[in-house]
């Protein structure tokens, strides 16, 4: 005989009559609670109001305090309800995004102070899925987060609206896409995705970038937590060797000048902002954009580019019994620019030196 389990298997729209003393009452988004003159609004048209959602384990409402309020004022002592079996961290997301859908809608206060908890107790969803659930957009929510003070766990990722965790900085990433662009320009974008873990849509960006002389890394990306000036005069940790302030490396010449800062920048940030104006502005120069040496310098340039946020986030990276070794490696590829520089330096010198005049005829005969 056939077995007939399968009719006894409940609709997934089948509701539950529950009593309204045995109700919790909602961990509500509103502000200001219940409002008085929606309940009678609701009264007025109780027969066709939807079932309440209620969260089984604790009996807590999740959505319809109105709807239960209404219930009451025309003499109910139950409601209709659908259950939620969720876990209990998961109910006022879920009355949030119920009161976003439908009903009174929610105030903005209402809104933002929903996402400031939500980013509280979930502080790894993305600005985009909070602003799902809070009908905010995304800037908004980002502004929350940014003012939030009590978000003291913070990480390098973000829990998508597709459940996924993404990082928040692609940095090195990206600049291992560069590198790989670089060296092997025919290979094909799905097989740098493959390596690098990049979107195929942040790999396309990263080649664009480099095509356009750019970083492959876009500024608003790049850590800005300022440095303390002393700071930056010193090497990276684990080396033992200050740089000393004359710009003399250990053991070599004088280095070529360095330009300063502009005007209004301190610290490494500003030295940072000017070298990457000036790698801008020498991207941007036609006769290296124009022909094809130019433009493989460039690509060249943007994979050896090096700022000092970029290498303090590689720091904690070095276990302690490597940093000696790192930081010598360090030290020859400076010595390797040095003497690029101090090359680069001497054909400048050579490209402009004055041709000699000529003697006026006057002082040759005598």
């Amino acid at each position: 005989m056939e077995s007939t389990d399968k009719r006894l298997k409940l609709p997934t729209n089948f509701t539950h009559r529950i009593r309204i003393a045995a109700l919790l009452p909602a961990d509500s988004p509103r502000l200001n609670g219940v409002d008085e003159s929606h309940v009678r609004r609701l009264a007025d048209a109780y027969a066709s109001l939807p079932p309440i959602l209620v969260h089984r384990p604790t009996m807590r409402v999740i959505d319809g305090s109105h709807r239960v309020a209404a219930a009451a004022l025309v003499g109910q002592d139950s409601v209709e309800a659908h259950y939620f079996d969720g876990p209990e961290e998961d109910l006022f997301l879920r009355s949030v995004s119920a009161n976003t859908a439908h009903g009174l809608p929610l105030t903005v206060g209402d809104r933002k102070a929903a996402a400031a908890r939500i980013l509280r107790s979930h502080t790894d969803l993305s600005d985009r899925t909070v602003a799902a659930y809070t009908g905010l957009d995304a800037k908004t929510v980002a502004t929350v987060r940014r003012s939030s003070t009590e978000d003291a766990r913070r990480s390098n990722t973000r829990i998508g609206s597709d459940g996924k965790a993404h990082p928040l900085d692609r940095t090195t990433e990206r600049l291992h896409a560069a590198r790989l662009m670089a060296s092997r320009p025919d290979l094909p974008l799905r097989a740098i995705v493959k390596e690098t873990g990049l979107s195929l849509g942040t790999a396309h960006d990263v080649r664009q970038r480099l095509r356009r002389g750019e970083s492959p890394v876009p500024d608003q990306r790049r850590g800005t937590a300022p440095v303390p000036a002393r700071a930056t005069a010193t090497a990276p940790p684990g080396n033992g060797r200050p740089t000393p302030p004359s710009g003399k490396a250990p053991g070599g010449p004088v280095r070529p000048a360095v330009r300063q800062p502009t005007a209004g920048s301190t610290g490494s940030s500003g030295r940072t902002r000017t070298s990457l104006e000036t790698l801008r502005n020498l991207a941007g120069d036609p006769s290296l954009r124009h022909s094809e040496t130019g433009r493989h310098f460039l690509r060249w340039l943007h994979t050896h580019f090096l700022v000092d946020d970029s290498w303090r986030q590689q720091l904690d990276a070095v276990p302690p019994h490597c940093t000696a070794t790192v930081a010598e490696l360090a030290l020859q590829c400076a010595q390797t620019w040095r003497r690029f520089a101090e090359d680069l330096s001497s054909r400048r010198l050579t490209d402009i030196a004055p041709a000699p005049t000529a003697r006026p005829a006057s002082e040759s005969r005598h």
